[in-house]
């Protein structure tokens, strides 16, 4: 297992944000891990939210800006498959002692990573036209 920790680990980057000794477990968490991962599988991303909007015939690219971003909140916070899709797919890039850790705080990580997401869907709405 240490094998893929550490190829895991070499593999998402370095730590993206400041990390102080005044950091939560949580801001630690996200800086070290959610955000290099989030990074990394910043396509990918990008590429499942397109899938979601066709395979729910939304016509995003007609929407007006606040529409879209409305949709992207929706889609992240209300769609529970999706939802789950996005987490999996951060979830399968953490080392075991980066799971173990999550599923000790899974509901602030998750809240957390899902602000994130959301966030970096909404930066890139240029990007996400058809």
């Amino acid at each position: 297992m240490d094998t893929r920790d550490q190829f895991i680990a070499e593999f998402r980057g370095k730590t993206l944000g400041i990390i102080t000794s005044q950091s939560t477990t949580e801001e630690s968490f996200q800086n070290e891990v959610l955000r290099p991962i989030l990074k990394l599988q910043n396509e990918m991303i990008c590429k499942v939210f397109l899938h979601h909007l066709k395979k729910n015939k939304i016509d995003f690219n007609s929407f007006s800006l606040d529409k879209k971003l409305k949709t992207i909140d929706n889609a992240v916070q209300k769609d529970i498959k999706f939802r789950n899709s996005l987490k999996g797919i951060v979830i399968g890039l953490f080392t075991i002692s980066e799971y173990e850790n999550y599923i000790t705080n899974t509901s602030n990580i998750n809240k957390r990573m899902m602000s994130m997401l959301i966030e970096r869907l909404k930066s890139q709405i240029q990007l996400l036209n058809i």
